[in-house]
């Protein structure tokens, strides 16, 4: 089958043009910065390579506020580390298989372990904006795979008990809940966002989800990391360039615990 037709083919060939770019056959990590996580790259060390992710085969340049749209790879404590600066969103409208594109190529290049980033609007009135959070669970609301045919994968538990033990070494104090992902890209109701609240969730955001369901398939173990952008059903509503500052100061924070985690893994 071609790579045309083939997504895990398109991955390989895609994973083989990053080696030869990077002069690395092989990562071990791979972190993906999210809206406004691009100061957390500061902390993992000076990149050996960097390119733009369109230098890659089948990605697709990032549309969204504070996605840089790069790929560098870096040796972060030794650790040779992917790092996407953005990601594509399932509401660009190229389908669910461009969005979890990159992470079928980390795996080509055999990364076994990913942090994902992003930023989220809080459904729990004792978050605080500017707080970091971890993500335990999800709820895939979408109404979308990234898998298609009999591929059974069990997301039972999705999200590693092992790195957020790895993450909470470093700050004892995080918090951990349900990321719930939406279509977008329109922001959710008050009734939708009370809905939601009802039926599990603790946040809110556009990404990740598939992602998650892509890297569990193919045996990515899994760290989540959410900035609380915003809190949900407040009468000043939701200002998508303040998510993206406020994610910018809480990830500069961070960065320091994510290259703590990989250097740990």
């Amino acid at each position: 089958m071609s790579t045309d037709r083939d997504p895990y083919a398109a991955a390989r060939a895609s994973a083989a043009v990053l080696a030869e770019r990077t002069g690395r056959a092989r990562h071990e990590v791979l972190v993906v910065l999210g809206s406004g996580w691009g100061p957390a790259a500061e902390a993992l060390g000076e990149p050996a390579v960097e390119l733009a992710m369109t230098d890659l085969p089948g990605f697709h340049a990032p549309v969204a506020e504070g996605h840089a749209g790069t790929v560098a790879s870096v040796l972060v404590g030794g650790v040779p580390t992917l790092v996407y600066a953005g990601r594509t969103h399932l509401y660009e409208g190229h389908g669910p298989v461009p969005v979890v594109h990159g992470m079928r190529v980390a795996a080509a290049a055999g990364v076994r372990a990913a942090v994902l980033t992003n930023a989220n609007g809080s459904l729990r009135d004792d978050w605080q904006v500017g707080q970091a959070v971890l993500v335990a669970d999800h709820l895939n609301l979408t109404g979308v795979s990234p898998l298609v045919g009999p591929r059974f994968v069990d997301l039972t538990d999705a999200w590693s008990a092992r790195l957020r033990g790895l993450a909470r070494a470093f700050a004892p104090a995080l918090d951990e809940g349900v990321y719930a992902m939406l279509r977008g890209p329109h922001y959710e109701t008050w009734a939708e966002a009370e809905w939601l609240r009802r039926v599990g969730g603790d946040m809110l955001g556009m990404s990740t989800v598939l992602e998650a369901v892509a890297a569990r398939e193919l045996g990515i173990e899994l760290l989540g990391l959410s900035t609380v952008t915003a809190i949900e059903g407040q009468p000043s509503g939701i200002d998508p360039a303040e998510v993206v500052a406020v994610a910018e100061r809480t990830a500069k924070r961070l960065g320091p615990l994510i290259a703590g985690v990989i250097q740990r893994l």
